[in-house]
């Protein structure tokens, strides 16, 4: 399976979905100058890069997951006051260009607050969806 990211402008309920990537979505595995950007064209603009992506689901094709928020989601990044944070399954956000906390200092971060995206739901079993399919 893949490793997931979710992007936003903003942060909390009311914070603007970009898209989302099925693999790859580990800080490591996003592009340095997406996590760097300094402004909210510029981020937005790094975001639309990934639309290249065979994994890429943009607003448009609904929410791919079959959960509700990025709670379950591995990775959220969000621009937000001239800075992009990254939070891990919703445990508290953290700079996405600095070092990600260890798990015990995970639990020091006040939770995450996503909107809800039941409404827009389009679960996927495609490339968009990071499982893998073997069969014998």
């Amino acid at each position: 399976m893949g490793t997931r990211a979710d992007f936003y402008v903003g942060r909390g309920s009311s914070a603007e979905w970009l898209g989302s990537v099925a693999w790859d979505g580990y800080p490591r595995g996003i592009p340095a100058e997406l996590l760097e950007a300094r402004s909210e064209d510029e981020f937005r603009e790094r975001v639309s890069g990934l639309s290249d992506r065979d994994d890429w689901t943009a607003p448009s094709e609904g929410w791919p997951w079959p959960w509700n928020d990025s709670h379950t989601t591995d990775y959220a990044y969000a621009f937000d006051g001239g800075t992009v944070w990254a939070a891990s399954f919703g445990h508290g956000w953290f700079r996405a260009s600095g070092d990600e906390p260890d798990e015990d200092s995970e639990s020091d971060l006040p939770p995450c607050v996503f909107p809800d995206m039941t409404e827009i739901q389009n679960v996927t079993l495609g490339k968009r969806s990071g499982v893998l399919i073997i069969s014998g």
